[in-house]
């Protein structure tokens, strides 16, 4: 345990920065998730529009260093493969209603 008042002011300051991060490490995780699920549903449009909302969370995220910005790109890039390989959907979806599934 710390005896030095500055130290044990770290030591809460750090406890507080690492729930902090857990939870915005978690909320990626989760949009990277929906990606793929959307992905896995075979709509494009879809899946192009779960893309679309993940990025600039992830970048936003790389930017202020709670990933790496070279993660980042590795992840955009390896969904935005997938999503291209997808056949072109036929549906004729509300993006509404998608949106409100997405969020």
């Amino acid at each position: 345990m710390a005896n030095i008042q500055s130290a044990k002011k770290r030591i809460i300051t750090s406890e507080r920065r690492r729930k902090h991060n857990a939870s915005r490490r978690s909320m990626i995780r989760t949009f990277i998730k929906k990606v793929y699920v959307a992905i896995a549903t075979g709509d494009k449009i879809i899946a192009h529009h779960a893309f679309s909302v993940m990025q600039p969370l992830i970048d936003r995220q790389a930017s202020k260093g709670l990933i790496h910005k070279n993660k980042a790109a590795r992840y955009k890039s390896n969904l935005m493969a997938k999503i291209k390989m997808m056949p072109k959907s036929k549906a004729n979806n509300n993006l509404s209603s998608i949106e409100s599934n997405l969020e």
